[in-house]
């Protein structure tokens, strides 16, 4: 695992998209996870300069998300299809049809997964993987558990989850209770994994995910396994540790 320090979140989101142009300009046919939250939103910022300034062309590449909320339309604004539009989709020229999310719209929860993880074995599997990280050192919507789910699959929100996003919505009653997310599995084969986390609130996320035991109360934890991860963090999230 390699962990590389930045000074603040304006750093971390230039250095976390370092990599992901990296990864586009070297592979331009490939194929991309993606991540939605507050904190890749400057790494998608950087992304979109790049693209317009020249820099980085999105032609080849296909995308496919992390998660959807279950039950939440395209047009709602609080929709992750919604989110990645207004922040990555509609500014740069991935093609039409290339960028996949799961169908938060299906109401059968199995065939929506079902669907979800032939379209990803379809596109090729993913080159890189995006991965934010939550308070409880959940990615995803994989939450804390006694196991760590494989594939994709319909989960639960915590109220610590659905308190996180209660900012978002006009209440807590309107943040949806449940989400459609790949699994840790689907997330493991990803070939790379670019994790990014900023503040001083995520520091002991950082410390339990990355430098305690590899058990699913700590979701991210299993990523200790995977053969080629990076951690792009600010200095806050890494106050609790020597990196």
């Amino acid at each position: 695992m390699n962990i590389v320090r930045a000074k603040d979140y304006e750093d971390l989101s230039r250095k976390a998209a370092n990599i992901i142009s990296a990864q586009v300009i070297l592979k331009p046919d490939c194929v991309l996870g993606l991540a939605t939250g507050s904190t890749p939103i400057g790494t998608y910022q950087q992304l979109v300069e790049r693209y317009k300034k020249g820099d980085l062309d999105f032609a080849g590449v296909t995308t496919v998300n992390l998660d959807e909320y279950r039950g939440l339309p395209r047009e709602n604004d609080q929709s992750y299809y919604y989110f990645m539009h207004d922040n990555l989709f509609s500014h740069v020229n991935i093609p039409e049809g290339r960028s996949f999310l799961p169908d938060g719209t299906e109401p059968d929860s199995e065939k929506a997964c079902t669907d979800y993880e032939r379209i990803i074995r379809e596109v090729g599997g993913v080159d890189l993987q995006l991965l934010g990280l939550g308070h409880n050192g959940h990615i995803g919507f994989n939450e804390p558990g006694p196991v760590f789910e494989a594939d994709t699959h319909c989960v639960r929100l915590t109220e610590q989850t659905i308190k996180a996003n209660q900012r978002f919505f006009a209440s807590i009653d309107d943040v949806p209770k449940e989400a459609y997310t790949m699994g840790i599995k689907t997330i493991m084969h990803a070939r790379k994994i670019l994790l990014v986390v900023s503040g001083e609130d995520k520091a002991e996320a950082v410390k339990n995910s990355f430098f305690g035991p590899i058990t699913p109360q700590v979701q991210a934890s299993i990523l200790q396994l995977h053969k080629d991860v990076t951690v792009v963090a600010d200095e806050a999230a890494l106050s609790l540790i020597n990196a």
